[in-house]
């Protein structure tokens, strides 16, 4: 069987492919690294065959959706809050228009399944917890919108064009070969580079807000389950549902700490429903917090050449935000 994945140099990406591997797939990886990196497919590259394009972009790269393609996995996108504000139409262009191009060309074969990679910031800051699919939808930036808008094409062309998919609405997902980079970086990928340099973990706020935190191999397993299950034409939220406070993951981590200002915007809580794909996937997350945070630190050399996010940084970045969303601080 031969798959397309999308932003496979990415973190998501990298493990999928690592299972699409082992289960004997032909892979071939699209992504214009920008923020993916090649490094994270060093171990596959007599496995798959790696292109560079910007799916934005129309061109050479159409022609690998061949009729001999079963699946494709697409987790290009660009993330992160404050760029979405500060450039909404390059958010648009890669994370919107890219979609469309690639309906486009699966339009022309007979794909299996088509898995979109979708976010759960589309939920805004929720009225009730736990979210489940079916609840309203506020997109609160244009990262939130533009990834949600996406959905909406795959949902609208899969009725037009017959194209069979699932969007799995990802929560905080976390593991090893997170990234650090973006206006914040990913909260694990920011304390596992301080922890390695001996640096104080920066906590926002007060550290009472929870998050519901997905290990990436789980996200994965829910993906390969999707794509061979006979269910199609279904939304999922991809979520661990036992929400943990920043500062108990802090106290798993064992490192000192400082608190830095709160951010606007953001819920004080993420809390998926996963009842439906339990039910429809037969799918659970396996890992636990705690097992997850120890595989973290088992391979924190990972981090050892990532960008440090030192206090000051990360105190003009916060000064950054408020300024962008209008809010004094």
């Amino acid at each position: 069987m031969k798959a397309i994945v999308t932003g496979g140099a990415g973190f998501i990406g990298s493990h999928l492919i690592s299972e699409l591997v082992k289960n004997n797939f032909k892979v071939i990886v699209i992504d214009n690294l920008s923020s993916g990196r090649l490094e994270n497919l060093r171990q596959f590259k007599n496995k798959i065959k790696f292109y560079k394009y910007d799916l934005s972009k129309k061109g050479k790269w159409e022609k690998l959706f061949t009729k001999d393609v079963s699946y494709v996995f697409h987790l290009a996108a660009l993330a992160d809050i404050v760029p979405s504000i500060e450039n909404p139409e390059k958010y648009f262009n890669s994370n919107v228009v890219s979609t469309l191009n690639i309906l486009e060309c699966c339009k022309h074969i007979k794909l299996n399944k088509f898995i979109y990679s979708a976010s759960s910031s589309c939920y805004g800051i929720p009225i009730k917890y736990p979210t489940r699919e079916k609840d309203e939808i506020d997109t609160q930036y244009p990262y939130a919108y533009t990834k949600y808008a996406a959905e909406q094409l795959i949902i609208h062309w899969s009725k037009v064009y017959k194209i069979k998919y699932i969007s799995l609405r990802l929560f905080n997902v976390y593991g090893t070969r997170s990234r650090t980079s973006g206006t914040y970086g990913a909260m694990f990928g920011v304390f596992l580079t301080q922890k390695q340099r001996s640096r104080p973990l920066t906590i926002v706020g007060n550290g009472l807000q929870s998050r519901d935190f997905v290990y990436v191999t789980d996200v994965v397993q829910a993906m390969l389950l999707a794509a061979k299950s006979k269910v199609y034409n279904e939304i999922f939220n991809i979520g661990n549902s036992k929400p943990i406070k920043i500062i108990q993951i802090v106290k798993l981590l064992k490192s000192p700490f400082i608190f830095i200002p709160d951010r606007p915007g953001e819920p004080k809580k993420t809390y998926a429903d996963i009842r439906k794909i339990k039910k429809l996937l037969n799918w659970k997350p396996k890992i636990s917090i705690e097992e997850g945070v120890k595989q973290l630190v088992n391979d924190i050399s990972y981090w050892e050449k990532a960008p440090l996010w030192t206090p000051q940084k990360i105190k003009n970045a916060t000064k950054s935000w408020f300024k962008l969303l209008g809010k004094s601080k």
